[in-house]
């Protein structure tokens, strides 16, 4: 379905998708939010980023690292300039937009209030299906042991949420999915 979408599509469905997730409670109250770049055809999160970073917040964003996992940096947004995000191409695999600046640490994640997630789809369960890096399901075991409870929000397309996805016993289920068109809880916030 990605693959399909026009350069028109992905601009007015990431302006629907910023406006749909800054409605979220959890968004409104966090100080500090651990989101990421989208790439391709991914639900766009320029704007959000961007809308966040305005109203105050503290945007970490991730850094891949050779072994799959994440490290994070802060973004501060475009009017922080274009030294904001780097252009990081990884091996013959992806090239990613990551921050710029000062390295803040794997664990840097745990102090997040919410942890915006990619994913293709997500389930009636909430379970997400990610791209199969197994990098985000690093950082949800991270979060688990630190004892962190951060809102996990997962940007999808309405044609992403699915009946079933596969599973296996380490999956965390989401909290809730936005996507261009609304917002469906699996837990409350």
């Amino acid at each position: 379905m990605r693959s399909r979408l026009t350069p028109d599509d992905l601009r007015g469905a990431a302006a629907a998708l910023a406006a749909q997730a800054l409605g979220l409670p959890e968004l409104a109250r966090a100080r500090t939010v651990a989101a990421y770049v989208s790439v391709g055809a991914e639900p766009g999160t320029g704007a959000l980023l961007d809308a966040l970073c305005a109203r105050g917040v503290r945007v970490l964003l991730p850094a891949l690292l050779p072994d799959g996992d994440l490290d994070w940096g802060a973004y501060t947004g475009a009017a922080g300039g274009e030294g904001s995000l780097a252009r990081v191409r990884h091996g013959g695999r992806m090239e990613l937009l990551e921050p710029a600046g000062e390295r803040l640490g794997r664990d840097a994640v745990t102090e997040a209030d919410v942890v915006l997630l990619p994913g293709l789809a997500v389930d009636g369960r909430g379970l997400r299906l990610g791209r199969g890096g197994g990098s985000y399901d690093r950082v949800l075991a991270r979060l688990e042991r630190a004892g962190a409870r951060p809102a996990l929000v997962a940007l999808l397309y309405a044609g992403e949420v699915v009946d079933r996805v596969p599973a296996e016993p380490h999956d965390r289920p989401v909290d809730a999915v936005v996507t261009p068109e609304g917002v469906r809880r699996f837990r409350t916030p």
